[in-house]
């Protein structure tokens, strides 16, 4: 069949869905007469690209060509479907920039894979045909200091911006829910992003008192390849006006966006775990800078990356007074865990943990209400130390800690690396074959806490087997952080063991991620005028458990966020890492113009339990290293560009060497 170039800007400048820094760039094609309607900026097509056929992306329509030479015709459009609208194109394009990123990467991330069976699906009805809507009742957001301005604000179309802390026995869930209804019965858009299928679940549950089950969209990855496509038309065609989902529905191309809502961004859930590891809360803070719409951050506690918005002026502070925590938080309190003061109770020793901490819970029991235990690990024995001088047990294969599986203490101690199984070792430092438990998980935990309360039934909700409810009750549940089922009118007393464990983690966010934790365990508690109680077995003086006592997320997100600055550290600038053979970095850094004051840290090895996918000669080149690239907050791109333009010439020079560039990542190591 022979082509005939369209009457009407006959150029299609497309992107090759080829995942290549050097090829990230638009190629121009023609645009055959048969095509020029189907072929609109955001379609999908296929194109002859080095000789074969590859997917690709319309990014717009010209009337002549950038290039002299002869230009090949589009192979075919693949679908019709505007699936990049030019919001979406504009939002991946600052997302590279300020990721050193791929676009193609991204587009994978933000757009769901055809299905031509989802295309069939009629997205016609409108939202309001979908379910009847009754007037949302918006009176929980008057709680909190400037709710009800922030509520006016987002109702009526005019741009806010809220860090919301979530007071203790809150329905957050309800909460959105009544004011995403509200905001989508005025016509406007809503989309709320949530770390996982069970904020998720909760969030739809809620939206579903409100408005009709057809009037809620949700995005997870739980879904089939047809489900989610479908969906996704669906919020393209301007049918899906409510959108909750996991992360990567952020990039959700809802109509008329009104309100984006991310909650508890501090979450490890929320960063894509591929290139180029985008971050939820940085998607919708981007949208909300293009697109304009008002933005919501909640959360019980707060991050640093947060506070930096909060402080800068570009967001403003959600928090309820005083007066009203004082109504709603549980009494909370700290206790000791010395031997000494295990040895006093021969109860309290075998529960491990505090007197205190055994009253509390024994209060709760006996009018009748569950109680809570936060561990943090999962498994049996996740730790062991030498039982005389307290040396950590390392494998001898691979050095990795060594630990006890699920199985119990018959169970032989086993690398947590590489799996092997060490039933004879001997201590390095003293020659002892002693071994003790140094970090206990969620499983022994269950096993001692049965023993101590012998009347109550346990129950557990960790890695693989995650309760999201259980019934009221006097009984006793062991959870790992984020895994605590809910209950009916709260728990009688939550325990939080192990802190150490959690606060000595050799990370730059361990104590705001163990904030976080303790903050969403307290919550689901009841208040103290019920006799509600929560103990933190943890030294008092701690500046995160007087955080905690106080139920002050905004005073610790200060106090973290001007130690971050006096560190250099993230949010206070922008830090990449940059992982390569030791040669490749060598050359990488030295075809890079970075920012003006930027500062080159290393290289070092890579973390332990973190390795760079490919091969490469290692004779040769070197074993793989990093080198942390720290740069002052100039502008929010500016690294990003400087990086990417590096990773575009080292592509160009077909290095032989694996290279990774991560902007700002969670685990800096």
């Amino acid at each position: 069949m022979s082509n005939t170039r369209a009457a009407d800007r006959p150029i299609a400048r497309v992107l090759p869905m080829l995942g290549l820094a050097h090829l990230d760039r638009a190629f121009d094609y023609l645009v055959d007469e048969r095509d020029a309607e189907a072929a609109q900026p955001g379609v999908r097509v296929r194109v002859r690209f080095a000789g074969r056929l590859v997917d690709a992306l319309v990014l717009e329509r010209a009337a002549q060509s950038r290039h002299e030479a002869s230009l090949r015709y589009l192979e075919r459009v693949i679908s019709p479907e505007v699936v990049a609208p030019e919001p979406t194109r504009m939002l991946i394009d600052a997302l590279a920039d300020r990721y050193a990123g791929i676009r193609s990467d991204l587009y994978r991330a933000a757009i769901p894979a055809r299905h031509a069976k989802a295309e069939e699906t009629d997205t016609s009805t409108p939202w309001e045909a979908l379910g009847e809507v009754g007037e949302p009742d918006l009176s929980a957001w008057t709680a909190y200091t400037h709710g009800e301005s922030f509520v006016d604000a987002v109702v009526g179309g005019k741009v806010a911006r809220a860090a919301w802390q979530v007071t203790p026995g809150d329905g957050w869930p309800e909460a959105l829910a009544v004011l995403a209804a509200k905001v989508a019965l005025d016509g406007g858009g809503a989309l709320i992003v949530v770390p996982d299928q069970k904020d998720v679940d909760a969030c739809e549950a809620a939206l579903r008192e409100v408005v009709g089950p057809r009037q809620v969209t949700t995005l997870t990855a739980a879904q089939g390849p047809q489900a989610r496509y479908s969906r996704y038309l669906s919020v393209l065609h301007g049918q899906g006006r409510i959108v909750v989902g996991t992360r990567s529905a952020a990039f959700a191309p809802v109509r008329n966006l009104r309100l984006a809502a991310v909650m508890f961004d501090g979450d490890g859930s929320l960063v894509d775990p591929r290139a180029p590891y985008s971050h939820a809360r940085e998607v919708l803070t981007t949208r909300s800078a293009l697109e304009g719409c008002s933005l919501l951050v909640g959360g019980y506690a707060r991050t640093a990356e947060t506070q930096l918005l909060v402080e800068s002026g570009w967001m403003h502070e959600l928090v309820a007074p005083r007066a009203v925590l004082r109504t709603r938080a549980p009494y909370i309190h700290a206790a000791g865990d010395s031997d000494v003061e295990l040895e006093r109770d021969p109860r309290a020793k075998r529960a491990r943990m505090p007197s205190v901490a055994f009253q509390a819970a024994s209060r709760a029991l006996e009018r009748g209400a569950p109680v809570l235990f936060q561990v943090p690990r999962t498994g049996y024995v996740q730790t062991l130390a030498c039982g005389q001088c307290r040396t950590p047990a390392r494998c001898r294969w691979c050095n990795g800690p060594l630990g006890l599986p699920s199985g119990g203490e018959a169970a032989a101690p086993t690398c947590r690396w590489c799996g092997r199984m060490d039933p004879a070792h001997v201590c390095p430092a003293c020659g002892s074959r002693k071994l003790r438990a140094v970090v206990l998980g969620a499983e022994r935990t269950a096993e001692e806490l049965g023993r101590a309360f012998a009347k109550y039934k346990v129950k557990t909700s960790s890695g693989e087997r995650i309760l999201t409810r259980v019934e009221p009750g006097a009984q006793l549940v062991v959870a790992t952080p984020g895994a605590e089922p809910r209950v009916d009118g709260g728990y009688g007393a939550a325990v939080l063991l192990d802190a150490w464990a959690l606060l000595q983690r050799p990370d730059l966010r361990a104590v705001e991620d163990t904030l976080a934790a303790w903050m969403g365990a307290a919550a689901l508690v009841q208040p103290g005028g019920d006799g509600g109680e929560v103990v933190v077995v943890a030294e008092p003086s701690l500046p995160a458990v007087q955080h905690l006592i106080r139920w002050d997320a905004p005073g610790f997100a200060a106090a973290e966020l001007q130690l971050r600055r006096e560190a250099r550290f993230p949010p206070a600038a922008r830090v990449a890492v940059v992982d390569a053979p030791r040669d490749g970095l060598e050359r990488f850094f030295a075809g890079v113009e970075l920012p003006e004051h930027t500062e080159l840290l290393g290289p070092v090895d890579l973390p332990a339990g973190t390795r760079l996918p490919g091969e490469w000669n290692r004779e040769a080149l070197g074993p793989a290293q990093r080198m942390l690239v720290r740069s002052p907050l100039q502008s929010r791109s500016a690294l990003g560009k400087a990086l990417r333009a590096g990773a575009v010439a080292w592509a160009t020079a077909k290095q032989e060497a694996p290279l990774r560039i991560q902007v700002d990542p969670v685990d800096i190591g």
